[in-house]
């Protein structure tokens, strides 16, 4: 007899000496969670949510955009994420949003994310409606600077994966998400140089660094525990 599929993934976590456990979720402790995960909750966190700057231009930095696509199926609130190729040259195997840099004929940001979105996984940009974005992340490894867009999409969408970029599609309920099984935090570093990082252990894979972050801060936003 089998037991349920076994969390987390074989991504590559390049895990320092000294890391050491972390703070709970945000939303650990509060009740029927579940109910919380809708569109319309995430549409009236985004809403509330002060106009962002614009992207901060820094000398040698890429612009860089990534979706998160929502939607809604037989009442449950889903997260449409990508495992990225073995073959890639950076962040091999990992769990992201689609998304990338933005090319020079890119109209903006937003065009940016839906244009990666449809060439990644083949979602209609015709489809989505950005609803917000999320905090501006940049990146040591890549050295970009990401604007995260939150995107709701009318239903399940069909999605092919390119095989040149993507392994495979992921259809997460957002209510796995919020399990606290799922969620984990680590303090990275020594004494008062540390930092948290994130990790959502999904059945067969791991996801941490900036698209965990990008998730946390979602899940907070529809949860109502974002600092």
């Amino acid at each position: 007899m089998t037991g349920p599929p076994r969390r987390g993934g074989a991504q590559r976590i390049p895990r320092p000496p000294g890391t050491r456990p972390g703070d709970p979720a945000p939303w650990s402790g509060i009740e029927d969670l579940g109910s919380m995960a809708t569109v319309e909750r995430v549409r009236a966190a985004l809403t509330r949510r002060s106009a962002r700057p614009a992207p901060l231009q820094v000398p040698g930095m890429r612009a860089a955009a990534v979706l998160a696509p929502l939607y809604e199926e037989r009442g449950a609130l889903h997260v449409v994420l990508t495992r990225r190729a073995e073959h890639l040259r950076s962040h091999r195997g990992e769990v992201s949003f689609p998304g990338g840099g933005a090319d020079p004929d890119d109209e903006d940001l937003v065009a940016t994310a839906l244009r990666e979105a449809q060439e990644e996984i083949g979602l209609d940009p015709d489809t989505v409606e950005v609803i917000g974005e999320l905090d501006h992340l940049t990146t040591v490894s890549s050295r970009s600077f990401i604007v995260p867009y939150v995107g709701v999409l009318p239903g399940r969408p069909e999605l092919t994966p390119n095989p040149n970029e993507v392994d495979r599609v992921l259809h997460v309920p957002v209510a796995e998400l919020l399990l606290e099984e799922v969620f984990r935090e680590e303090r990275w570093g020594i004494g008062p140089v540390n930092r948290p990082v994130w990790f959502f252990e999904l059945h067969g894979d791991t996801v941490w660094g900036a698209t965990a972050s990008m998730l946390r801060q979602l899940l907070a936003l529809v949860t109502g525990t974002h600092a």
